[in-house]
């Protein structure tokens, strides 16, 4: 059974061709935090019937065909900045995101010096160090 409230989301995922996830041994691959969270973000929105799963899914296809094609060496290869940039555009045009304020907040976090959120900090009564790495849009 496919669709909304199914406990694995894996069904929506393309196991192959151009939105396929990147997978390693049949299991998906996340190179940093931020992969994981945008990956999941789009699921989570889907599940909450907020955008719809085909839509992301198009605008994924095309994201990843533009920045081939502005990258014909395939030299700096992201798919979940391509991912990021789909669930963006998705989520704009749903209305759930103003792009213009997602854009400025986009900028002010790539001004940030590399490591700047690599702190310390006091949570529940326990120190934890913070690892929230991000991409860095231009």
């Amino acid at each position: 059974m496919n669709g909304p409230g199914r406990a694995d989301p894996a069904y929506l995922l393309d196991s192959s061709g151009p939105a396929a996830p990147p997978r390693d041994n049949g299991e998906l691959v996340f190179a940093a935090p931020w992969e994981s969270r945008a990956f999941g973000l789009a699921l989570a929105l889907n599940e909450a019937g907020l955008i719809e799963w085909e839509d992301f899914r198009q605008e994924l296809i095309r994201e990843i065909g533009d920045w081939e094609a502005a990258h014909p060496s395939g030299a700096g290869w992201s798919y979940y900045e391509c991912w990021l940039r789909a669930l963006e555009r998705t989520a704009g045009a749903k209305g759930l995101v103003d792009p213009r304020a997602l854009a400025d907040r986009a900028a002010v976090l790539a001004a940030r010096p590399a490591g700047h959120d690599h702190g310390r900090q006091r949570h529940g009564g326990h120190e934890q160090t913070l690892h929230n790495e991000g991409p860095r849009h231009p």
